[in-house]
């Protein structure tokens, strides 16, 4: 429940209430922010999306402590004129809509560039022109390859952090050939940070562009026919629980050699909220928000998951845990990937004083204790129910 108290902002003022519109309040970081923003602030959250189940313990019953503070709105902003309406009425405007999921990247090209750069357009637009205050969430897969990843492999270099540590203002952007279509959704999110830029600069709209490193916890992404299409392929640590429930070996796409950075997500959302509070701190700035202590290759991520669910679900690892498949086997023709995603935190530090806190090891162990209570029955059934017929 929010504080009675006021609320002061890292220099001392009182934070007064605010009316925010949040586009992809329904996914697994607004479903995050909503419960944070309804349990410690009084701000009013105007939530679009067009699924409401991962925020509906947010919406009812009506007795809830916050009701009437979170307004759910079923809309699609790719055709709904509604939209404007809700940003020129609300004082922020966090823009969280995309398709984010790697395998879609070069098998749905036109789907990711449609919906993470043209369907972004109207909300830039009426943010720009109605002055209101815009909080844009982008993706660590800007950055792309790093300098280093290009060095012979015996090079000293690759050990500077100059050639592999992500920084906001002076990394630049590798991407991949044209013909590979996984950066069509690094490219789209790219533009529209230029474009978001260019409108602060030129038309002083006041903005903020968060890139996220790898935000994990309960409720994200989905777990394939239980809570999503059976066919469809999430981010790689829902594959590695969907594997774990199902007692399958995890798969390692190329061997899994590429290194990741991962955040807890109730870390980041405390990164949010400084920014959502402090947007004298937070405007104009590109934040990294994810943990550089977190960092794993791909088997070792697979190595640990396995460890942790075992000591959360009281079973045994199967007998092969692991086993390695080609990128175009698992992701189809046109994948290609970054070698690190490692973030240089030195401007959300300085700006926010945000640091993450929690280890690998017990983010991994919140995430796998929700998954498999929430799904291990579910999954039992679904193995099940083929073998009955």
């Amino acid at each position: 429940m929010a504080s009675t108290t006021a609320r002061l902002d890292l220099d001392g003022n009182t934070i007064n209430p605010m009316t925010i519109c949040m586009i992809g309040a329904g996914g697994f970081i607004g479903s995050h922010l909503c419960e944070k923003l309804m349990q410690e602030t009084p701000h009013t959250v105007l939530a679009v999306d067009v699924y409401n189940d991962k925020i509906k313990h947010l919406l009812e019953p009506d007795s809830l402590p916050w009701a009437g503070r979170i307004q759910f709105h079923r809309l699609n902003i790719k055709n709904d004129s509604r939209l404007e309406g809700l940003i020129k009425c609300s004082d922020l405007t966090i823009n969280l809509a995309a398709i984010c999921t790697p395998a879609d990247y070069n098998t749905r090209p036109l789907d990711t560039i449609y919906s993470n750069f043209i369907d972004a357009l109207p909300v830039l637009k009426y943010c720009s022109e109605n002055n209101k205050r815009l909080i844009h969430f982008s993706t660590c897969e800007v950055y792309g390859k790093t300098i280093g990843s290009y060095l012979p492999k015996d090079s000293p270099l690759r050990q500077d952090p100059a050639y592999y540590i992500l920084k906001e203002d002076v990394s630049p952007c590798i991407f991949g050939s044209v013909e590979k279509q996984r950066w069509s959704y690094a490219c789209a999110k790219q533009l529209i940070e230029r474009l978001i830029y260019a409108e602060g600069a030129e038309n002083g709209l006041e903005f903020t562009i968060v890139r996220p490193f790898n935000w994990i916890g309960p409720r994200m992404d989905f777990i394939p026919g239980i809570d999503g299409p059976s066919e469809g392929v999430p981010r790689v640590l829902a594959c590695f629980s969907n594997n774990l429930l199902r007692r399958e070996p995890l798969k390692l796409v190329d061997g899994g050699e590429s290194q990741r950075t991962f955040v807890y997500i109730k870390d980041a959302i405390e990164a949010v909220l400084l920014m959502i509070e402090n947007p004298g701190r937070a405007s104009g700035h590109i934040f990294n928000v994810g943990n550089p202590n977190n960092e794993v290759t791909v088997r070792q991520l697979a190595e640990m998951m396995t460890k942790v669910y075992s000591k959360v679900s009281g079973e045994d690892s199967i007998e092969t845990p692991t086993i390695d498949v080609s990128s175009k086997e698992f992701y189809g023709e046109g994948y290609d990937d970054s070698d690190k995603r490692i973030p240089d935190m030195t401007i959300i530090n300085k700006q926010l004083g945000w640091n993450p806190k929690t280890s690998l090891w017990d983010l991994l162990e919140s995430t796998l204790t929700y998954q498999h209570k929430t799904y291990a029955e579910a999954i039992k059934q679904a193995i099940a129910k083929p073998l009955a017929n």
